[in-house]
């Protein structure tokens, strides 16, 4: 079964216009600092045309612990004790800030919602815990949900494919990192950082030979979809190259 790939990037690294004529999906960030209004998204879905697909990034609030730096981004205040919200804490407050991810994910009609998960955040029992009780319980209503782990979770291979089949979660890999896991759900995620840093360099321009490494896996990955979105400085040149090669694949 040949796989349906989505080239796109994460955020508008170049104008509208031009990523919706050039490219297939835009991972929204904003919704991770502090979701924009809905009706401001169902906005930019209008703009968009037929066919493009957005995914959305899940709030920091669900996912990462109270951070200084981060929480300036708020653009309201948030209800209840800020010790109780991130790590997939089974909180009213979690949960709020869940409920605010779906609104958001709704209004644009997104079709994955992405939990990134910070590399504090690390594979201990209790945190285990929490990610799969969070899988268990999250309302998606009628999204996919994908979890990109980061740090030690990676010398887990064997339980990030079970939390994946057991749960119904695509895990989120940077595949050129050599960070790919089963396809287990029929979709594949890939967020691509970079190469050269310890998780991420956001200054790395792929290079062909990366990026027809990169189509040489992605034709090994055996999905009915695959996202592949670039999440560095040149995203918008490096996934229209990629595109174009994929393209080119294709016509011979």
């Amino acid at each position: 079964m040949k796989a349906h790939i989505y080239v796109g990037t994460c955020g508008f690294s170049r104008s509208r216009r031009l990523v919706f004529s050039n490219l297939d999906a835009v991972e929204i960030q904003q919704t991770f600092y502090d979701p924009p209004p809905p009706d401001r998204l169902a906005r930019l879905r209008r703009e968009a045309p037929d066919g493009f697909t957005f995914t959305v990034k899940a709030w920091m609030l669900v996912t990462h612990r109270y951070n200084k730096m981060l929480w300036k981004r708020l653009h309201r205040k948030v209800p209840g004790d800020r010790s109780k919200y991130g790590f997939f804490q089974d909180t009213g407050e979690v949960w709020w800030a869940w409920s605010k991810t779906l609104e958001a994910a709704k209004a644009l009609r997104a079709r994955i919602i992405v939990l990134q998960s910070p590399a504090s955040f690390r594979p201990t029992m209790e945190n285990i815990k929490r990610i799969e009780r969070f899988l268990s319980r999250a309302p998606r209503e009628g999204m996919d949900l994908a979890w990109e782990p980061r740090g030690e979770w990676w010398d887990l291979r064997e339980e990030l494919a079970r939390m994946s089949r057991v749960y119904e979660v695509i895990i989120v890999g940077d595949f050129l990192r050599g960070r790919v896991t089963p396809c287990v759900v029929g979709k594949a995620y890939a967020r691509l950082h970079g190469l050269g840093g310890k998780e991420v360099n956001y200054r790395y321009k792929y290079t062909n030979n990366d990026l027809a490494m990169l189509k040489d896996i992605v034709n090994n990955i055996d999905c009915s979809e695959i996202y592949i979105m670039f999440n560095n400085i040149y995203s918008y040149d490096d996934a229209l190259r990629f595109k174009s090669l994929l393209e080119k694949h294709d016509t011979q």
